[in-house]
């Protein structure tokens, strides 16, 4: 039986990052990460929106290529996007530049024909949602998606600081919200989408408005937790040792749970409905085990499947 093929979509970008007066330049993005973070750890993935092809996009494209994702969004001669990086005391602040850039080309169409018919779930999230053409069709992209039967992953990314328009922007996640199967995001997500709520009122509030049968809630150092058919099940955060920096824990935490589901057999929303409280633990602790091993890098730079599994074993 062939492994389930995780369709993942959204922004990529190229991180200028600066830290102690030092700037480098990397591949980024979330979906972007979230799908380099899932091929490492052995996952099918098919990365499917558009890569620029002036220098940058040829460096991320090669990035992807290289751990095993399959490009299907095409290439455009847009410029790639940018994300001007600021690393404090290991805590990364971000400025994009996203104007009439190569992963936004899309429409419902074009998304539908790069993602295909035979996939078990779709992931995205992020800048992707934003606003504009793209954030729209990609809204219908995820509506479609879930009505035929395709796990739809999502992981808001709240930025804030970019958002021109909060009040159409939460309308838009909430309006995703009932769209979903997999839902993950920060405790920083839920003040941005709740800013008036406690975290306690915020989370039963996101639970009122959700279809998603697993949401996973991540409170860095504090660890995670999850909900599950009313049942909530907490787990520490795995320690990095070194801690370099946090730049793509939450990727890599989400591409975790994507692989995790399908090693388990339950990467659908079938699936899903399966899951039992320890079976959800054991997510937990992987993903967290994960985002650990990437924190003791710096940037980006998931665990491949042998070191998690080295670090998972007694």
């Amino acid at each position: 039986m062939a492994d389930p093929v995780i369709a993942i979509g959204g922004e990529n970008l190229i991180d200028r990052v600066t830290e102690g007066g030092i700037t480098e330049s990397h591949p980024g993005g979330s979906p972007f990460n979230v799908a380099v973070a899932a091929a490492r750890q052995g996952g099918t993935v098919r990365y499917v929106s558009p890569i620029s092809t002036d220098e940058w996009g040829v460096l991320l494209a090669a990035r992807l290529e290289e751990v095993g994702v399959t490009l299907t969004g095409g290439r455009n001669d847009l410029p790639t996007t940018m994300a001007l990086v600021t690393i404090t005391d290991g805590i990364p602040a971000y400025l994009f530049e996203r104007g009439s850039t190569a992963e936004r080309a899309v429409t419902a169409q074009s998304l539908a024909q790069s993602i295909g018919i035979d996939v078990a779930t779709l992931h995205t999230g992020s800048l992707t949602l934003i606003d504009g053409a793209d954030a729209g069709a990609w809204e219908q992209t995820l509506a479609a998606a879930h009505k035929r039967g395709v796990l739809v992953s999502l992981d808001p990314n709240v930025r804030l600081t970019i958002v021109g328009d909060l009040d159409s922007y939460r309308a838009r996640i909430f309006r995703i919200l009932a769209h979903v199967h997999l839902l993950k995001l920060s405790d920083e997500d839920l003040i941005g989408l709740f800013p008036d709520l406690s975290q306690d009122a915020a989370m039963a509030r996101l639970l009122s408005l959700t279809s998603a049968h697993l949401t996973v809630l991540t409170r860095g150092g504090d660890g995670a937790s999850a909900w599950i058919n009313g049942t909530r099940i907490d787990a520490p955060a795995s320690k990095a040792d070194p801690l370099e920096d946090t730049v793509g824990a939450g990727d890599t935490f989400m591409a975790s749970l994507l692989v995790g589901l399908g090693t388990m057999g339950y990467l659908s929303p079938a699936g899903l409905s399966q899951l039992s409280p320890s079976d959800v633990a054991r997510l937990l602790h992987r993903a967290t085990q994960a985002a650990a091993l990437n924190c003791a890098k710096a940037g980006c730079n998931p665990p491949n499947l042998s070191e998690l599994e080295s670090a998972l074993s007694p």
